[in-house]
């Protein structure tokens, strides 16, 4: 017991040395970029320590972070990173925003939670700006209704049941209950978002999967007719893939898509966790579409809470009207403080500015790329995606040029297969595209 409370207390004062070093400097961010990834003791006894009680799920690069401003976190040595990543396109307003933190602390010294067994101001007030946005977009132009729950994979779970539930509705014999996602997806890891990923590396482990999934292959309009029938409860589809690439689905496809489902009464599931909330320029990466290729729901999460847990699943009527009390519930979901943090960040999002200014810093990243790929035509194949969701087809595995990044003090992350993801916060700005993209050359130069 004494070795377990001297330990303790060692890690607990490391963590109070480091606290103290940062307060005593007024602006984080004119510690210089990091120019070689230390592996100091301290960090490394911390992380030894704490993986002895973690369960080993992820696969981490050996630096912690403990601050983070605007676009850029410092580690336990108060070395500094810029970020690419925004926590896999969630801090969408960067790091520890001040208006938010505000937000948090007055609502969570107000009402934290009270369950769905009642009312509380925010599911409301956050419900009713979700569908007005998004009907004023020029997206989703029936939204109607919202479910508000913890994540994007409970999200999609959601997505999936409601499906059936609509399935069961129009055809009470249960005939009309299978369900169609892509090769290239990801909705989740919960057993049905994971039954909708067709990725063996995330499925064989917990196999079987539900039964009723099928899988079609993105942008394949001639597969549409023979892979949504008459028994499809639902499909399932990210208008980008994130994970599985930057892969950009094409006008035409969704709307053949779309056509087919309401054809045979299947409900029509955009996936917008990743690439929705402004990230492509517009409120809903599907705005552009024309009325009759809009969704009957729309998943959302990651940047909903800018890294607040949240997810919602936004319906038409088509949809809400079939679903009864008692058919899905959550016990978080809905919460007052995830609520009230989800509309200001929401509020922020759809400033029409701030989309257009998206649009811009996509330009700069893209002509980035381009120099890069002129540089590197064996190495850059392609360069995919809208706004900021973009991403760098390489002809390698890109963990070398990931591990340089980060010791250069960048942050980047891989998605697909051998293709780099570039998913920043959406306040990022032009200084800060241009020292990453000097950056990204020399990680790459240094791995030629």
């Amino acid at each position: 017991m004494a070795f377990r409370l001297a330990t303790r207390s060692v890690f607990a004062g490391s963590l109070r040395r480091w606290s103290s070093t940062v307060a005593s400097t007024s602006n984080g961010q004119d510690a210089p970029l990091p120019t070689a990834e230390s592996k100091d003791s301290q960090t490394s006894d911390i992380i030894n320590n704490h993986q002895k009680h973690m369960v080993a799920t992820y696969a981490r690069p050996p630096v912690m972070f403990v601050k983070g401003e605007g676009c850029y976190l410092w580690d336990m040595t108060d070395r500094k990173y810029l970020d690419f990543t925004a926590g896999i396109a969630v801090n969408a307003l960067g790091h520890s925003d001040r208006k938010l933190a505000s937000v948090i602390s007055r609502q969570a010294n107000t009402l934290i939670h009270t369950s769905n067994l009642y009312y509380n101001p925010w599911t409301g007030e956050l419900s009713e700006l979700l569908v007005r946005h998004t009907q004023a977009s020029g997206a989703m132009h029936d939204a109607s209704s919202v479910f508000v729950c913890n994540s994007g994979s409970e999200a999609n779970e959601a997505a999936i049941k409601f499906s059936r539930k609509v399935g069961k509705v129009l055809d009470p014999t249960g005939s009309k209950y299978e369900f169609v996602s892509f090769h290239g997806s990801f909705h989740g890891r919960t057993m049905g978002s994971l039954s909708a990923t067709p990725n063996p590396k995330y499925q064989e482990p917990f196999a079987p999967m539900v039964p009723g999934f099928k899988y079609g292959t993105y942008n394949d309009i001639d597969a549409i007719q023979d892979l949504v029938t008459e028994k499809t409860c639902g499909v399932i589809i990210e208008p980008i893939q994130g994970e599985g690439g930057v892969n950009v689905a094409t006008d035409e496809f969704l709307i053949a898509l779309a056509k087919r489902c309401r054809e045979v009464g299947a409900v029509l599931v955009y996936d917008e966790i990743q690439c929705g909330l402004s990230r492509t320029g517009s409120f809903w990466a599907h705005g552009r579409l024309p009325k009759e290729a809009h969704p009957d729901i729309i998943t959302s999460a990651k940047a909903l809470g800018n890294g607040f847990p949240i997810g919602a699943v936004i319906t038409n009527q088509f949809v809400s009207e079939k679903i009864k009390v008692g058919d899905h519930g959550t016990t978080y979901g809905g919460n007052p403080l995830a609520c009230r943090v989800a509309h200001h960040v929401v509020e922020r999002l759809a400033d029409a500015s701030l989309q257009k200014e998206a649009l811009a810093k996509s330009e700069l990243f893209k002509a980035g790329f381009e120099k890069l790929r002129a540089q590197y035509p064996d190495l850059i194949s392609e360069i995919r995606g809208r706004g900021l969701i973009l991403g760098l087809q390489l002809t390698q595995d890109p963990s070398p040029i990931v591990n340089a990044a980060r010791e250069r003090g960048l942050l980047v992350i891989t998605c697909g297969t051998n293709t780099l993801r570039f998913v920043p916060p959406l306040i990022i700005n032009e200084e800060e595209i241009q020292t990453g993209l000097d950056i990204l050359a020399e990680a790459i130069k240094s791995t030629r």
